[in-house]
């Protein structure tokens, strides 16, 4: 048993080498076989794709074969030039009402986010301590009015008297100062009564500014000071309505002649996208000084805001229409490609192709300026740029123009570079 046991061992293993032995001649095989297929396929590719290789070099493009182009035709336009920051809304003015007397506030008269008007009432102090005060004062008044004329009176008895030699010149004198006395006293009641009828109409409390309250921050019953600084409330006007942003020193040079010539620079105000306009006003300040730790200069423009578009504190796109380049040579912007010696695209003449490099101004979306190297009415390739290179033949498509229309003012849409 021991034998017919070792036997069949045996045969097992040797079947088993026959089995790897079968599969390494079955890989070796299929591995020789790719490698000889490989280069006939890859040749069959060169040659399939040698007609639109990209940028393939000599031999891989047949320049007898004309490459089926797209192509837009170079127009003139005004063209805006912009600027864009980030920009804050703030109130065109914003008032804290404060009481410019002491004493109980009696009652207000504004609910709180409610629209009050300039001189609207707001509030009410207690008048009456202030009430009394003018009646004194008024007393006063009217008994020094008195003793007034009747010093009056008396001068001019002593005038006659003098005149006939019956009393002193020094008791005319006299006379006479005790008259201006008087006098004085009089006028310095006329102030005091016209202080306390200034504090009677403080005790009123009316709207400095046009615009809406904010939250009450001092309930009727308590005493108000006219030393507090926390106020009754706060009324913000935001019709009209500021926005401040931030521009780069470098600007200042092209903003700050315009401005101080009185130019109304043309400011509008984005949503947070930049994609909704919400108002369009007027750049009215320059800071008078370089913010040294951003390098930057701070403006301020001022919008007419009739349907509360713009809010306080609201963070809106900021467009700075800083000048107007007119007749201005554009293209499609899908014309202009990017390299490593810069912009450049091409050009179609005569059924050929050439690559011209440009300097590229501002961008309008489908529309790019170019201030060099391009001429007006030039013909340059939009689509199909990948199979191009200087000298390509090329065959223009016949679909729908991307034509420029001359003399179409340009709307902006991106962040422009002055060219």
């Amino acid at each position: 048993m021991t034998q017919i046991s070792a036997g069949r061992s045996r045969k097992r293993l040797v079947l088993l080498a026959l089995l790897i032995a079968a599969a390494i001649g079955a890989v070796f095989v299929y591995l020789k076989h790719t490698s000889t297929a490989a280069p006939a396929t890859g040749a069959g590719s060169t040659a399939a794709a040698s007609p639109g290789g990209r940028h393939g070099g000599p031999g891989m493009t047949d320049p007898n074969l004309a490459v089926s182009v797209a192509v837009g035709t170079a127009g003139t336009a005004d063209v805006p030039v912009i600027e864009q920051a980030l920009g804050t809304v703030i109130p065109n003015y914003s008032v804290t009402v404060t009481s410019r007397v002491d004493g109980e506030l009696m009652a207000v008269y504004f609910t709180e986010g409610q629209y009050v008007k300039k001189g609207q009432l707001l509030a009410q102090i207690d008048p009456r301590a202030y009430q009394a005060t003018l009646d004194q004062y008024q007393g006063d008044m009217a008994q020094n009015q008195a003793l007034l004329k009747s010093a009056q009176l008396t001068v001019e008895r002593y005038k006659r008297l003098f005149a006939k030699d019956s009393i002193a010149k020094q008791d005319l004198d006299t006379q006479t100062a005790t008259v201006g006395q008087y006098a004085g006293a009089v006028k310095a009641d006329q102030g005091q009564i016209d202080a306390a009828k200034l504090n009677l109409i403080y005790a009123k409390i009316v709207s400095p500014i046009d615009g809406y309250v904010g939250l009450r921050l001092v309930d009727p019953g308590n005493i108000v000071s006219s030393s507090s600084t926390t106020g009754i409330v706060t009324v913000t006007q935001t019709n009209p309505i500021a926005v401040t942003f931030s521009l780069p020193q470098a600007q200042l040079a092209t903003l700050l002649p315009k401005v101080r010539k009185g130019e109304a620079l043309s400011v509008q105000a984005m949503d947070q996208l930049g994609s909704t306009p919400l108002a369009t006003g007027t750049l009215k300040f320059i800071s008078n000084e370089i913010d040294t730790t951003t390098g930057s200069i701070k403006l301020k423009a001022q919008f007419d805001n009739p349907d509360e578009k713009l809010y306080p504190n609201q963070f809106v796109n900021v467009k700075l229409t800083t000048d107007t380049l007119r007749d201005a040579v554009v293209v499609p912007s899908a014309a202009v490609q990017l390299s490593s010696d810069g912009e450049f695209l091409y050009v179609v003449k005569d059924g050929k192709v050439s690559r011209r490099s440009v300097k590229v101004g501002p961008a309008l979306g489908e529309q790019t300026v170019i201030s060099q190297g391009v001429d007006k009415g030039d013909q340059v390739v939009t689509r199909g740029i990948d199979h191009l290179r200087e000298g390509s033949k090329v065959e223009i498509e016949k679909p729908v123009s991307t034509d420029v229309v001359a003399g179409k003012t340009a709307t902006p849409a991106a962040g422009n570079v002055t060219p």
